[in-house]
């Protein structure tokens, strides 16, 4: 795993040198993206084909990431946050939770998927989530675990 965080850490970071001219949410969406896409790359196969999940991994999570940067604002962002706190901290699982922004035309969704107690005794959700920009839905998962202070933390995505 520790060759994956350097690969992850070595493919993203010259993108934020690619980003000079973009915009503030494109840069950060390609960056996450690619940080999103690297750790979902590490979680397939080891050795050799493990290094090539997580670098294509990251080029298209920056792709993916920079398309939904471009186009989410802040009251898409602030709905996004509204409606994954709903979702992770009071939704049972399986049912999903809705935004929209009527003003931008776009949308996405939260559904936890499992909950979880670790050996630890804190509490896990997997969720799944849909972000519709532009008429294009992408998907993705990810893990959210409780925090001490009772906010909630992604751990995975």
């Amino acid at each position: 795993m520790r060759s994956s965080s350097l690969m992850i850490l070595g493919l993203a970071m010259p993108l934020c040198a690619c980003m000079q001219d973009a915009g503030p949410k494109e840069g950060l969406g390609t960056i996450v993206g690619a940080v999103v896409g690297g750790i979902t790359g590490a979680q397939v196969g080891d050795g050799t084909g493990q290094l090539i999940a997580v670098g294509a991994g990251v080029l298209l999570g920056a792709l993916v990431g920079s398309e939904i940067g471009q186009s989410l604002d802040k009251a898409d962002q602030l709905y996004a946050a509204q409606a994954y706190n709903e979702s992770i901290d009071t939704s049972a699982t399986g049912d999903t939770t809705s935004w929209a922004n009527p003003d931008s035309g776009n949308s996405g969704t939260y559904t936890p998927v499992q909950t979880y107690q670790t050996e630890t005794g804190q509490y896990c959700r997997e969720f799944q989530q849909t972000i519709t920009v532009g008429g294009k839905t992408q998907e993705a998962y990810g893990t959210a675990c409780r925090q001490p202070d009772g906010t909630w933390e992604i751990v995975s995505n």
